[in-house]
């Protein structure tokens, strides 16, 4: 399977936050090239700060495992992680992070900081950006648009 294969299955989990008016952002973790976990953010149908995709997405990668450590776990999600979300990827020793979007406000894969490939830190994770980068930037400006305009 292909990257944009994994990436389209990440958008449809973005498409899924829609429903409860969370940002649309979807992750989903591949072991030996098998889909393992997938999820979207629940922060607003949770009422948790901390329910990013991303989190949830370790939880259930982990979960599913049985383990804490994810390192054959490639993990795909559709805008570039937060310093929060980064820093669990670092924690669970993710493999590879792939993603869509940059995010030059608050991303922390490249954008803004680089806390998954931080030499100083005892894990790094290999990164590949821009996947699907246009899908994924059009999902996030259609859910804002609208947002901006009623300000």
């Amino acid at each position: 399977m292909s990257d944009e294969h994994f990436m389209r299955l990440a958008l449809a989990q973005a498409h899924l936050a829609l429903e409860h008016d969370d940002v649309p952002i979807g992750a989903v973790a591949v072991a030996h090239g098998q889909a393992i976990a997938s999820a979207h953010n629940e922060r607003e149908l949770r009422k948790d700060p901390t329910a990013h995709a991303e989190i949830l997405l370790l939880q259930r990668a982990a979960q599913e495992l049985g383990r804490r450590y994810l390192d054959d776990v490639d993990v795909y999600v559709t805008l570039e992680p937060c310093p929060m979300c980064a820093g669990a990827m670092v924690a669970a020793r993710v493999s590879k992070l792939i993603y869509g979007a940059a995010d030059p406000a608050a991303g922390a894969a490249y954008s803004l900081y680089n806390i998954v490939a931080d030499p100083r830190l005892n894990h790094r994770c290999e990164i590949k950006a821009g996947v699907l980068e246009v899908e994924c930037g059009e999902l996030l400006q259609s859910f804002f648009r609208p947002k901006r305009r009623s300000l």
